[in-house]
């Protein structure tokens, strides 16, 4: 009897993968909207970072606009203000990494400890929803709350016998502030991928200890830490490629002339000079900068994670 020609495994290996691919056709179809989104407003957009090595002409296009090489960088590194903006943006960024970071890991790990689940599902939702406030009503808030001419913290404190306290026009609060707003805005929603990450522990890890004598507080050092342990360093290299960056809106909202010397970052520079003064290429190569300086960071932690056993980002 004749016998059929056996296939080999690369005949056989994307055959399956077809069959596969095709038996998940609803969930790639899932993935188009996110994947059209990265597409159109991630990766296409990258080509206009040409003009950054341009002297930059509306009318004349970005094919017939005169070459300028790395003349723009060097205009921002001889600017003045380079170094109190390149300050302001790291000093911002390193209290936000240092206060605001660990805040919902705290969040995550108390409302983890809730057993209670109505009880938990009210807390989860009072804490989510400054997320949904836009910066300009939680300035207005905070104008409401601590301005000199009608402020509430003001108030009490001149009914206490002391002195208003100017925690909107001075230098000293100014960074407090900015701080704490992210805290009360975003603490609450950054919780969500930490509890995401805690559903995944196996509850017989925690009853294993319990018949071992460990308390609540080794629990969560020997048990429910480590299952977030890799969660919280690939946010936080992540975190770290964004070390240039505070966001414009928050900062222009509470900014004004007496805190520019603290205040003053990237993204206020940046529209000073690109979106009033017109100056397209020099903001573009501005924004280039940030990227490779947060690019060299990412790098730089990844490796070292790897060091320390984790996995990283990549």
């Amino acid at each position: 009897m004749n016998q059929q020609p056996s296939l080999s495994r690369t005949q056989i290996v994307p055959k399956v993968r077809r069959r596969r691919s095709w038996k998940d056709w609803d969930l790639y179809m899932l993935m188009i909207p996110g994947a059209l989104f990265f597409i159109l407003f991630k990766y296409l957009p990258m080509w206009g970072i040409v003009i950054s090595f341009q002297d930059f002409n509306p009318f004349s296009g970005i094919w017939k606009s005169e070459w300028v090489g790395l003349q723009h960088f060097e205009t921002l590194l001889q600017y003045d203000g380079f170094w109190r903006i390149l300050s302001n943006s790291i000093i911002l960024s390193l209290l936000n990494l240092i206060f605001f970071f660990p805040v919902p890991i705290i969040l995550a790990l108390m409302l983890n400890e809730v057993r209670k689940r109505a009880f938990r599902n009210v807390v989860q939702s009072i804490i989510y929803m400054p997320h949904f406030i836009s910066w300009v009503v939680v300035a207005g808030i905070t104008y409401l709350l601590l301005g000199t001419q009608g402020g509430i913290v003001n108030e009490f404190i001149v009914k206490a016998g002391w002195e208003p306290i100017n925690f909107l026009t001075s230098s000293d609060w100014f960074r407090s502030l900015i701080v704490s707003q992210s805290i009360w805005k975003e603490a609450g929603w950054g919780t969500i991928i930490f509890l995401a990450a805690l559903s995944g522990v196996d509850p017989q890890l925690y009853e294993a200890s319990v018949m071992d004598g460990a308390s609540r507080w080794r629990q969560i050092w020997h048990i429910t830490l480590p299952a977030i342990r890799s969660t919280i360093f690939i946010l936080l290299i992540l975190r770290l490629g964004h070390i240039l960056d505070n966001g414009f809106e928050q900062i222009f909202l509470m900014l004004n002339a007496t805190t520019y010397d603290v205040g003053d970052v990237f993204e206020t520079y940046v529209y000073r000079t690109g979106l009033v003064g017109g100056k397209y290429s020099y903001t573009t190569a501005i924004g280039l900068f940030k990227s490779v300086i947060g690019l060299l960071m990412v790098v730089a932690a990844n490796r070292l994670a790897k060091r320390f056993g984790e996995e990283g980002v990549y």
